[in-house]
């Protein structure tokens, strides 16, 4: 007998390595069959205008040197290229090429379809409040995390 867990660990594990699944297939369909879910820590958090690795690796929660051989990885599949700061000429920018603002573009488009998908199968306001609860326990742990 198999039973649905409960614990918010284990939940919030599922769902996030189903989306991944359904994300990165659906997008290997639309063009970008190279990337893998260890690439959205860089992409996922990608200004248009560049961003610093360090920015990056905070927002992600990943450490430095994973952000900088993932930077590497997408540079050599010609997604990103780094450029000089103009803020700080010893810093270097990440910046999407067309092809990352290709990918970003299509990630936000399927992620808008599979909540859609969410939202018509639990219910709009129900979908809607479990949304904001999330938002706000993730905002939570995040303060709790440091």
């Amino acid at each position: 007998m198999t039973t649905t867990p409960t614990d918010l660990g284990v939940l919030s594990a599922q769902v996030l390595f189903a989306l991944q699944k359904e994300l990165y297939r659906r997008l290997a369909a639309q063009g970008h069959p190279q990337l893998r879910p260890r690439h959205g820590a860089v992409l996922a958090y990608l200004d248009r205008e560049g961003s610093r690795a360090t920015d990056l690796s905070a927002q992600s929660g990943q450490h430095k040197q994973v952000i900088g051989t993932l930077v590497d990885e997408l540079e050599a599949l010609g997604y990103v290229t780094r450029r000089p700061d103009p803020q700080d000429r010893r810093a270097k920018l990440v910046v999407p090429t067309d092809r990352g603002l290709d990918f970003i573009a299509k990630s936000r488009a399927v992620l808008a379809d599979i909540e859609a998908g969410h939202a018509a199968a639990v219910g709009a306001d129900a979908y809607a409040a479990f949304k904001a609860v999330l938002i706000r326990v993730a905002e939570r742990q995040r303060v709790n995390s440091p």
